[in-house]
């Protein structure tokens, strides 16, 4: 979704995309411990997002200051997955 042939679409049709498979992912993964696994993909998602967006407006570097993780998750309304962490006390490993 964020290759280099998509730089010509808008960014919220972009993040929206993103959101729902993040968001499907995150459903289809929630049982057992994944909050590690959901911090890597949050990583991930939001450095291939910066670097989209780079490409897209034409800007050197890797996005962190230009592209905070704040603005990333607010402003652009990308999702968390760690906010989909759930315990579910009848999932639990014995």
């Amino acid at each position: 979704m964020t290759r280099h042939q998509t730089r010509g679409r808008e960014t919220e049709e972009v993040v929206g995309e993103l959101n729902l498979v993040l968001k499907g992912w995150a459903n289809y993964f929630r049982l057992g411990s994944v909050s590690k696994a959901y911090r890597a993909v949050d990583r991930h998602t939001r450095n291939r997002l910066r670097r989209w967006l780079c490409r897209k407006h034409k800007v050197k570097g890797s996005g962190t200051r230009r592209y905070p993780v704040a603005y990333l998750h607010e402003t652009l309304g990308l999702l968390r997955l760690t906010r989909f962490h759930t315990t579910l006390p009848w999932a639990k490993a014995s």
